[in-house]
């Protein structure tokens, strides 16, 4: 890791200790707004968002490594501030040539709109339509779990139109918005679109949403590797702890087995991320995220269910931390595709080399 990126990991790592404890984390992730404004405007103070483009979009970083350093701490910290829609829209508008001054800065928070009840990862399946009136084009259709929605200053949304999948910018203000915590806590929204009007930014915009959506399966890959790594240090400080028969039960063979297999397979994720990270940008940016979030998936969704069962009964509780931190591993198997999904990326793959 380079002495710059050590540095924004750091910083970042200390800011979210000393200002998003864990009470005040349980706090702002299940109530309305669903994350901390004040925090945010912190986190872009820090130059945060800056680090998510590189220096030829007026930012100091946008490396696949940097991305994965942030969301990293992100995931360590169970941060729900709805970062990954900067990243993103940052893709987004980037290929559009749009000024990212706002975005930047942190004033204007985005939302990309992306996934439907019947097509939740897959571009091909879109059926939000967009029609050119008279006055400028119109979308109708719906968005589904938009993550950010519910807070986001501008939505930028998938839409069909003249047979191609194209992009549009609206004001969030515009469209029908019903906000939501997610389940593990953080914002997202129904976004109902009935002849709302929307300014077409990128006619052909397949190549550049499934580039975006790349960048956020990097980002919540890295991010689950924050989130992971905690949780094996609660369970590893749990074993060592926790008594029964006059002994640590962190000193039963079945379960130090356990624990090392667990540690494996979260240093196999580690390198899959990292690999992932250091192809971003070239020619196979696709296959490496998609093996990187297919194994990752796997993997948060194995640590959360042994975690869980080796902790016993606290481990449901609204009050341990690796309740939360199960429910988020499992979220991110789901979030931008889950672990069938980019399997099946990767055997198409296969079928067309």
């Amino acid at each position: 890791m380079s002495d710059d990126r050590r540095m924004l990991a750091e910083t970042l790592r200390r800011y979210l200790s000393e200002q998003y404890g864990w009470d005040h984390r349980l706090r702002v992730a299940y109530q309305a707004p669903f994350h901390d404004p004040e925090k945010w405007a912190g986190m872009a103070d820090l130059g945060l968002f800056h680090a998510l483009v590189g220096e030829d979009r007026g930012g100091m970083g946008g490396s696949g490594f940097d991305i994965a350093v942030i969301f990293e701490e992100i995931g360590r910290a169970l941060c729900p501030e709805p970062v990954l829609g900067a990243v993103m829209a940052a893709r987004l508008l980037s290929a559009t040539g749009t000024p990212l001054t706002a975005l930047l800065s942190g004033e204007t928070r985005y939302a990309v709109a992306i996934g439907e009840l019947d097509a939740p990862y897959d571009l091909d399946g879109i059926a939000c339509r967009a029609d050119r009136t008279g006055d400028g084009w119109r979308l109708t259709g719906r968005k589904s779990v938009v993550y950010g929605g519910g807070v986001a200053d501008r939505l930028l949304v998938a839409a069909r139109a003249n047979g191609q999948i194209a992009l549009f910018d609206l004001a969030a203000a515009e469209a029908d918005l019903h906000p939501y915590a997610m389940i593990d806590g953080g914002p997202a929204a129904e976004v109902l679109l009935e002849d709302t009007p929307a300014t077409p930014i990128l006619p052909a915009a397949q190549a550049a949403l499934s580039d975006a959506l790349d960048w956020g399966a990097l980002a919540l890959s890295a991010e689950a590797l924050g989130a992971m790594e905690a949780t094996s240090a609660a369970l590893i400080d749990y074993l060592g702890t926790r008594k029964q028969f006059g002994q640590p039960i962190g000193t039963f063979q079945a379960l130090q087995h356990r624990a090392v297999d667990l540690t494996i397979d979260i240093e196999q994720a580690r390198s899959i991320v990292i690999l992932a990270a250091s192809a971003m940008g070239t020619p196979v940016q696709a296959k490496r995220v998609a093996q990187a979030k297919h194994l990752v998936g796997r993997v948060a969704r194995k640590l959360a269910e042994e975690a869980i069962q080796m902790h016993g009964g606290i481990a449901m509780t609204w009050e341990y931390p690796v309740s939360h931190y199960a429910k988020r591993l499992v979220m991110i198997d789901h979030q931008l595709g889950d672990s069938d999904h980019h399997l099946g990326r990767l055997i198409e793959t296969l079928q067309t080399a």
